[in-house]
């Protein structure tokens, strides 16, 4: 879409049921970080993890849980298996040594931390500790008690329990050794709509193979659930619709699919056949069921025809003509009628697909046409219709507006939101959170994908903010959903946390985050207020060192390889602001000597700092920037010796 669309997305057949769900109280302030050591041992109440997305409803309950060398972990008949993996795996990470597997009758051994996972013995357990179980709750909703040295978690289905298993593996502490307590708390939850995910829909050098995998886990952690393939650099997703994959191909594309299961992510395959179809063939009807037939026999249960970035102006067969006539209600026909077909032919054949999805040639606006006439009136009712707002990258989005979408489409809205992505800005990176989306949207929908940045690592900042919004919109607060995100892609290095926010603040500014660097530019404003050089230079010194600091102390390599130019620019710029506030103090206290020596030096250090560049698909090197608007325009104030600092 625009530069910056492909796909569709979709999930689950409860993707149609699209329900307002009246929020419970939120959490009153959950406390940074489990109690320490010492302190648990004097036998003060452990604190709690701050969990994210926001739960619909933290509460405490009396006593605590502690983490026992051995842990009995009693399954209910039908425990989700993922769940259950990943609730090992978080009881092992918490210190426990061994986790015994128990059937839902088995009597759990005397002293050992207990944990019930779904089933009869899950439902007694909640009820005994004074939590609501899943009676009431939405698809993928769960329940969670910790308490009197046990741990009950229960889902409303195979996801809410896998979701369980995620918020119990953040209140966890991480131990190498048994003996942590866990505060009583429980949690009741639920998402604020069916779809929640990444499209991986921009054009420009594509994610590996490794980033897709990746990306899966990440959404996992995240709670969301659906993930788009439609990658620009597939040329069987365009040009190359009709043809099989080779096998090496499909085998990759299996290897997501089957990570994607495992972790409760619908992967959805988006094929784009706009730019050669013949609507009104039959033979091409037959290429696009056979391909999405390779597809399902490769584990594919969620598939999208995008229609985007096309012409409906002209034909690509003269039959189209012949059938359907001219003009946007003409292409609105023919593409609902070999929609039609494939939902008819393919979907309805198929027990287990989930709703076929498809983007419209008009995606980005609320006109009434007779394009989308066409497209409300014969698509069949069942199919999802994506959409990114009012604009190719909408700088807002409301509730009302997604209403409006619905009764113009006729159809449920799937959101294609592009943000983080920056294929139409490479120059740029796009770290701030995701924002100016009204609360009450996701529960108008049947849900949100973003795309993302080029970057796959780097988009984690922002991804992180929509799983957060996308899961519990009324909860949400974009700033405190950043630094949560930061804190993590940090792995806990409180150091390293300091030094990737102050590059994140530069590198900020969007469509939907309008002011760059709000952080330094609040430092600098300050400054030009009180005139205190000393904590302005503090400022810019942590600026200036965070690039070498992430490079030192990030866990992953991923980010600080993606984003080295701009790690490099931010570097230079910060020395060359650094002596712009000298040349200031210079010139205030009239040392003509200092102030010319830095007038002549500066502009070197300005020339470096636009020097840096990344270089795209098409080996085009493209000057990278960093906190514009902000750190040029303080150098340039600088060099001029104009005033109000």
């Amino acid at each position: 879409m625009h530069r910056t669309r492909t796909a569709a997305v979709t999930t689950l057949a409860t993707a149609l049921a699209v329900v307002p769900l009246a929020g419970l109280a939120g959490p009153s302030g959950a406390a940074p970080a489990t109690g320490t050591a010492a302190a648990q041992a004097a036998g003060a109440r452990p604190a709690r993890a701050a969990l994210t997305p926001v739960p619909r409803s933290v509460r405490d309950l009396a006593g605590q849980a502690t983490v026992t060398a051995t842990v009995d972990l009693v399954a209910g008949p039908h425990a989700d298996a993922p769940a259950l993996a990943l609730v090992t795996r978080a009881l092992k990470d918490a210190g426990a040594r061994h986790v015994v597997r128990r059937t839902a009758r088995a009597a759990p051994g005397g002293g050992r931390l207990t944990v019930y996972v779904d089933g009869p013995a899950a439902r007694t357990a909640l009820s005994e500790l004074g939590a609501r179980g899943t009676d009431g709750l939405p698809a993928e909703g769960y329940a969670l008690a910790v308490g009197g040295g046990r741990i009950a978690l229960a889902g409303k289905d195979a996801a809410g329990t896998y979701y369980a298993a995620q918020t119990l593996r953040q209140l966890l502490p991480h131990r190498d050794r048994p003996g942590a307590r866990v505060r009583g708390t429980a949690v009741r939850d639920w998402p604020a709509t069916p779809l929640r995910g990444v499209v991986e829909g921009f054009y420009g050098t594509p994610w590996s193979h490794t980033a897709r995998l990746e990306q899966l886990d990440f959404a996992a952690r995240h709670k969301m659930n659906i993930y788009v393939y439609s990658p620009k650099d597939d040329a069987y997703l365009r040009e190359k619709w009709r043809d099989p994959y080779p096998a090496d191909q499909l085998a990759r594309i299996k290897e997501l699919v089957d990570r994607a299961r495992a972790r409760h992510v619908a992967f959805t395959y988006a094929l784009s056949p706009g730019l050669s179809v013949c609507y009104s063939s039959d033979a091409d009807v037959r290429a696009l069921t056979a391909k999405f037939g390779t597809l399902w026999n490769a584990g594919v249960r969620t598939f999208a025809v995008p229609l985007d970035d096309i012409s409906y102006t002209k034909w690509n067969c003269a039959a189209d003509k012949e059938e359907f006539g001219t003009g946007g209600g003409a292409a609105g026909a023919a593409q609902a009628q070999l929609l039609n077909r494939v939902n008819r032919e393919f979907i309805a054949r198929h027990p287990g697909a989930a709703p076929l999805q498809m983007v419209p040639t008009e995606y980005a606006d609320l006109k009434r046409t007779p394009y989308k006439e066409a497209l409300a009136t014969r698509l069949d009712r069942g199919v999802l219709v994506e959409w990114t707002g009012v604009g190719v990258i909408a700088p807002t989005m409301t509730a009302a507006q997604a209403e409006q979408a619905r009764r113009l489409f006729g159809h449920p809205i799937l959101v294609w939101d592009n943000y983080p992505v920056n294929d139409y800005v490479s120059k740029r990176l796009m770290l701030g959170p995701y924002n100016a989306r009204g609360a009450g949207l996701p529960g108008s929908l049947a849900g949100i994908t973003a795309n993302p940045m080029i970057q796959p690592t780097a988009s984690d900042l922002a991804l992180a903010t929509v799983a957060d919004y996308t899961w519990n919109d009324r909860g949400y607060d974009a700033r405190a959903s950043w630094r949560a995100a930061i804190d993590e892609l940090a792995g806990g290095d409180a150091r390293a946390a300091r030094a990737l926010r102050a590059f994140a603040d530069v590198n900020y500014t969007s469509a939907i985050n309008p002011h760059q660097a709000p952080e330094l530019a609040a430092a600098l404003d300050r400054f030009r207020k009180d005139g205190r050089a000393g904590r302005l230079d503090a400022v810019l010194r942590g600026l200036r060192d965070a690039p070498g600091v992430l490079r030192d102390r990030l866990p992953g390599r991923g980010f600080v390889r993606e984003t080295a130019p701009w790690l490099d620019a931010t570097r230079a710029w910060a020395v060359a602001a650094r002596d712009a506030l000298r040349l200031i103090e210079a010139d205030r206290s009239g040392d003509t000597a200092t102030a010319r020596q830095l007038r002549a030096r500066i502009p070197e250090l300005v020339a470096k700092a636009k020097s840096y560049v990344y270089v795209d698909l098409k080996g085009k090197r493209i000057p990278v920037v960093v906190g514009d608007g902000v750190l040029d325009t303080f150098v340039a104030d600088a060099l001029a010796g104009r005033r109000g600092q």
